[in-house]
């Protein structure tokens, strides 16, 4: 938890730093959500049962007008699913298992604001996560080795900023997550991630 804690300073400074240099408006952004996840199978186009976790983000983003900007956001993402299986290396088959993934996830999106004073919004664009951690719960074994490294999806998102000071604002927010790759390095099919959130966090005003 310190090294996560420690790599979301950094980056909230980098972030910072550059958009304090941006000509046009900005804004930083942390937030905190809850998740709620699955993996859908490519095969039968079923889900599988969700398991519940956290995220924690920072954001930023880059105005150029009042309607349209662009965003990024660096993100630890807790994914996986319930009620799977894992089989083990003599053959024996394990049900009931719920996969526990842990991403650093990066989008990278169009910002559209939208009502009578752009306090709405809705943000599209790819994604990539970086497997940081994976295990199950049967004995809480690392089963990194067998899933891929990165996770690439689309992401979206729809939310609203209510200011609560001159350089503040709350923001409540939808987020969403499609992966497009296949979770696991060896399967018969694809297993994609699907992930949907919802975020709560504050905005402040980089730039002006």
């Amino acid at each position: 938890m310190k090294k996560i804690l420690t790599a979301i300073l950094i980056l909230s400074g980098i972030y910072t730093t550059a958009l304090a240099q941006a000509p046009n408006n900005g804004e930083f952004g942390i937030n905190v959500g809850l998740n709620t996840s699955s993996v859908q199978y490519s095969g039968t186009g079923e889900n599988s049962d969700y398991k519940v976790g956290v995220n924690f983000g920072i954001s930023g983003e880059y105005y150029f007008s009042d309607r349209w900007g662009v965003k990024a956001k660096v993100i630890y993402d807790q994914k996986g699913w319930g009620n799977g299986f894992i089989q083990l290396e003599d053959g024996t088959e394990i049900d009931g298992v719920n996969y526990h993934l842990n991403y650093f996830t990066v989008p990278i999106m169009a910002n559209w604001h939208f009502g009578r004073k752009r306090n709405w919004y809705l943000d599209f664009g790819p994604y990539v996560g970086f497997l940081a951690s994976a295990n199950e719960s049967s004995n809480s074994a690392d089963i990194k080795p067998l899933f891929t490294s990165t996770d690439v999806g689309i992401a979206f998102g729809l939310g609203v900023k209510v200011p609560v000071s001159r350089t503040a604002s709350v923001f409540f927010e939808y987020d969403g997550q499609g992966g497009l790759n296949n979770v696991f390095k060896d399967s018969d099919g694809t297993f994609q991630n699907i992930r949907s959130s919802f975020n709560v966090g504050l905005l402040f005003p980089i730039g002006k």
